[in-house]
């Protein structure tokens, strides 16, 4: 028959390698977390950049429209001028709605990544006898 103190070691192997798996879990996920960040923050900055850029292309070509507009000579070249500005400003107008609308999007994957990561964090442990084994010494 084992002895309380057989159990009691067995219970604090078990609890010590418990918690051994749960400590890899935990920096699995960690992990797993670091790299999503990561690629969702190269991901928002390659976009942010690269819009941005577009709209300083624009705002430049806007500035050159409006001189060109300005110093046209005709009534007619002043009129294409500023329809040029006109539709460059829109151009310009959509890229930024396109800037928000990525800033939102980014906002969203990242919360839905930290959900993620907390669903993760709730582990369920349980503890199931598989099967025992009993002995007798003669």
């Amino acid at each position: 028959m084992p002895s309380e103190s057989d159990d009691s070691r067995l219970d604090e192997i078990l609890q010590q390698r418990r918690a051994a798996i749960q400590l890899t879990i935990s920096q699995r996920n960690a992990a797993f977390f670091e790299a999503e960040a990561e690629k969702l923050d190269g991901w928002a900055d390659d976009l942010k950049v690269g819009l941005e850029r577009e709209i300083k292309e624009l705002d430049r070509q806007i500035k050159e429209a409006r001189r060109a507009a300005t110093a046209a000579l005709t009534l007619e070249e002043k009129l294409a001028g500023q329809k040029e500005v006109k539709a460059l400003e829109s151009q310009r107008n959509a890229k930024r709605r396109a800037l928000f609308d990525a800033q939102d999007d980014i906002d969203r994957r990242r919360e839905e990544l930290i959900a993620e990561i907390e669903g993760k964090l709730q582990q369920r442990v349980s503890q199931e006898r598989l099967f025992s084994i009993r002995w007798k010494l003669v």
